[in-house]
């Protein structure tokens, strides 16, 4: 039986009937991976394949919480943070890194830039829907 924690139901912070997921990453197998288990887990999933499309993405609509890869094509994850925490209208939105970097200093650069939480691959789907809910609960509602 799963005991996962749903969001279904649980208000975005727009007001919305389902907490929205932005995942960005540029291998379409990690995306559907990711998609699959967070849709099952309740959320309303979006994707962007690199950084462009990331920083566009969210210009265009505030999710609640971004899954980023910092390797992709065009803005790394780590630079697409970075603007993101200067910007004060996406200073405070929920960033988890998604990356296979697992060097020490790639974990500190990562959260030096402010994200709240960095995940690496590989990874368990199961793991990566609770620390999405863990991150979203203790997350200032915007």
């Amino acid at each position: 039986m799963d005991t996962e924690r749903s969001a279904e139901g649980r208000p975005g912070s727009r007001g919305r009937g389902m907490t929205t997921v932005l995942v960005v990453d540029d291998d379409p197998d990690v995306c559907d991976l990711v998609t699959f288990k967070l849709q099952k887990s309740g959320y309303e999933v979006r994707r962007a394949t690199d950084g462009d499309e990331a920083l566009s993405a969210v210009a265009a609509e505030l999710p609640d919480i971004v899954l980023l890869d910092v390797m992709m094509p065009g803005p790394s994850g780590l630079e697409v943070l970075e603007r993101w925490r200067a910007n004060p209208g996406t200073a405070t939105l929920p960033v988890i890194l998604l990356t296979a970097r697992a060097q020490q200093s790639d974990v500190e650069t990562g959260f030096a830039l402010g994200a709240d939480d960095y995940i690496l691959k590989p990874f368990s789907p199961r793991e990566l829907a609770r620390r999405v809910a863990a991150v979203i609960a203790r997350s200032p509602v915007r």
